[in-house]
């Protein structure tokens, strides 16, 4: 199992954002130690506390992506009905359309829809 981990400054407060705004679930949680949350697609995604050695949102340490199963300015404005700001417009590469946001400490992410036939070719 693969599991990507994300330094949070709040427990509460970040497990509510992945789960009610990214629409995850949490397999388990321990108190404010860890979170471990799945994805649509089976991610693990593990939520721990920051510390001085490992703070929570560096920029530019990671950036994590998350495909949309629905068109990509419905998943915007829902998100942002939820108060995530967006840093930029929704990008339309031709091949995906991406929008970029950050979590409630500062990690970068986005969500990518990726075009059908694009998909279709990438096989």
């Amino acid at each position: 199992m693969t599991v990507v981990t994300i330094f949070v400054s709040n427990m509460d407060r970040a497990v509510r954002f992945y789960t009610e705004v990214l629409g995850m679930k949490v397999e388990y949680r321990f108190g404010n130690d860890w979170a471990s949350l799945k994805t649509e697609d089976g991610v693990t995604v593990g939520l721990h506390p920051a510390s001085n050695a490992s703070p929570a949102g560096r920029k530019g340490s990671i950036t994590i992506g998350f495909e949309v199963s629905e068109p990509i300015d419905k998943a915007v404005a829902g998100m942002k009905a939820k108060g995530v700001k967006f840093s930029g417009p929704i990008v339309d590469d031709k091949e995906i359309k991406a929008a970029h946001f950050a979590d409630p400490d500062g990690n970068e992410m986005y969500i990518v829809e990726t075009q059908k036939d694009w998909k279709a070719s990438a096989r």
